[in-house]
């Protein structure tokens, strides 16, 4: 078999555009439908994030010397700042568990971290964890101090 002369193998850059076009359109559809999981750097942003958050509460309570509260909300996935406007917005497969005491100062303490115009706090631990991984955030409740443990996860 012989090849007319002049003829050459390969694609036309026209076919090519087409394919890359085609492949940009699937990958448009498909790449969002594809589950996002929290990494686990991520998960140490939140963590951080979090213990910088009730910092800046406990700090905010020493400077206005009153008490400050800091809400967390497990059914909106949320932790806010009772010093300011501050969210922490946790996404759907971070699982959020919180210990938090009952009563702070002889009132029911209503899912609150409490800082008072020492420092002090009642204390409470949340909890932040996805498959493999997991942090605690951690308020003493004697020294008002934030720490950050991580947890390991099976």
């Amino acid at each position: 078999m012989s090849r007319p002369t002049g003829s050459q193998d390969g694609f036309t850059l026209l076919e090519t555009v087409c394919v890359v076009a085609i492949i940009a359109m699937l990958a448009a559809i498909l790449l969002p439908r594809l589950p996002r999981e929290t990494s686990r750097p991520r998960l140490e942003a939140y963590a951080v994030e979090t213990a910088s958050l009730l910092n800046a509460d406990r700090t905010a309570a020493i400077r206005r010397r009153s008490a400050v509260a800091t809400q967390i909300d497990a059914t909106s996935r949320s932790i806010r700042s009772g010093s300011s406007r501050r969210v922490v917005q946790f996404p759907a497969d971070v699982a959020i568990d919180a210990v938090l005491p009952q009563r702070c100062n002889e009132a029911p303490a209503l899912h609150t971290i409490s800082f008072f115009a020492t420092g002090m706090s009642c204390g409470g631990t949340i909890a932040l964890s996805r498959p493999g991984a997991g942090y605690e955030v951690r308020v003493n409740w004697i020294t008002g101090g934030i720490e950050i443990v991580p947890r390991r996860i099976l």
